[in-house]
């Protein structure tokens, strides 16, 4: 793992979340952050095991973003998998491994149980020789299209996690809601004149969220805090729209990470949004190969396009990446972090970090531009981009230079 960044404190346990090689097939959306930091459901994966183990996560992940996601350390450790979802009886099996002890599910380390020194010097090779197999099921979110194909059932499992002993706020009398026990309001929650189907799974509406007049949403769905629904949208489960952001259109089994927007009619169909990412008006991405055959996608450790199993697979975009009005997605494209694409046509399904233009070419989208328009966005949610923040794009522009191939 290289160099990283530790902090000791004195508490009875410590939970890490590490990252292995699901890591590297997650790109683009994992250059920007650890495994466990993406949304699947209506929280993301350190939230769950935060919950679920009463534990505030620290991360042992890339060199870095080990500065923006440190590891805290101490003589008790657990640390766990990043891209393994929390279910039940995996839970339960972790928390009761004892020291030294290790559990594993195929090819992957589910977790380990470790003092300071081995903490300190992890790696996970060493410790699947002496993993004990894992018998029950093990969900991983290891791949880009997981975050979709996952994001029913954890919706589901989120929503009896947030909600269990709580009583939900009211809707408005002009509400059409189908099933009402299956819906969570949070409080701020505003909105009138529109339709919950929730017969299908569960909604769940978060703090300060809206709902414009006339939209049509099916669940399972997840609003996040300070998000909004635009007006007369249609919207198919399971669907995420992470905190602060805005979703209009038509959309089916999307996941927005947070502070996104897609704003607008369209289409966006089993997608994968990251952060700070705009799609301009009119935006659509196929989700289904007009001869209905196996999407590929790219991936990075392979170097080429990795067939997904899947038959509807649309759109992967990486932080900071916009696109402006009537841009077209051909089926499984994959757009890199910090990109801007614009024009005619069907751009290509592979599109690397920082590049700029379309079907018509590409040039390289500069890391000051990239910065003073990121600034910008930010500043619209008073948020900085910080120091850190600037490091990690300054490695990712680096380390993507090879995929830029006309420079």
């Amino acid at each position: 793992m290289g160099r990283l960044f530790f902090v000791h404190l004195k508490q009875k346990m410590h939970l890490i979340l590490f990252d292995d090689q699901a890591w590297d097939n997650l790109l683009p959306l994992t250059f920007t952050r650890p495994a466990a930091d993406l949304r699947v459901g209506i929280l993301t994966i350190a939230e769950k095991w935060e919950k679920h183990l009463g534990s505030t996560p620290s991360y042992l992940t890339r060199d870095y973003l080990s500065g923006k996601y440190p590891m805290v350390s101490g003589e008790d450790n657990l640390l766990i998998n990043g891209s393994l979802l929390p279910q039940q009886e995996v839970v339960g099996a972790l928390k009761n491994l004892p020291p030294g002890g290790a559990l594993k599910k195929g090819d992957a380390l589910l977790g380990i149980r470790t003092g300071q020194v081995d903490a300190a010097v992890f790696e996970v090779e060493p410790w699947m020789g002496q993993a004990e197999e894992f018998e029950g099921e093990a969900s991983l979110v290891d791949y880009p299209w997981k975050v979709f194909r996952l994001n029913g059932q954890e919706i589901e499992a989120d929503f009896d996690l947030l909600t269990a002993g709580r009583t939900s706020a009211e809707l408005s009398g002009t509400v059409w809601v189908i099933n009402p026990e299956r819906v969570f309001v949070e409080p701020g929650f505003k909105g009138e004149h529109f339709t919950l189907n929730a017969s299908t799974g569960p909604v769940y509406l978060g703090v300060n969220s809206e709902i414009m007049e006339g939209s049509v949403i099916r669940g399972p769905f997840s609003l996040g805090e300070e998000s909004t629904v635009k007006l007369s949208a249609k919207i198919y489960g399971p669907t995420t729209i992470g905190p602060f952001s805005k979703a209009g259109g038509e959309i089916n089994n999307v996941v927005i990470l947070s502070h996104s927007n897609k704003g607008h009619d369209g289409f966006l169909g089993n997608a994968v949004i990251g952060q700070w990412c705009n799609l301009g008006a009119d935006t659509n991405n196929s989700n289904l190969k007009n001869n209905y055959s196996e999407v590929k996608v790219w991936n990075y450790p392979k170097g080429g396009f990795l067939k997904t199993g899947l038959q509807f697979c649309g759109l992967i975009m990486g932080d900071h990446s916009k696109c402006g009005i009537n841009t077209m997605f051909n089926t499984g494209t994959v757009v890199g972090v910090a990109v801007n694409i614009f024009g005619p046509g069907f751009p290509r399904n592979f599109i690397p970090s920082f590049s700029w233009g379309g079907a018509q070419g590409m040039d390289t989208y500069k890391m000051n531009k990239v910065v003073e328009t990121a600034q910008l966005v930010m500043e619209r949610r008073d948020i900085e981009l910080s120091g850190e923040d600037l490091a990690i794009l300054d490695h990712i522009y680096k380390e993507t230079a090879p995929y830029r191939s006309w420079e």
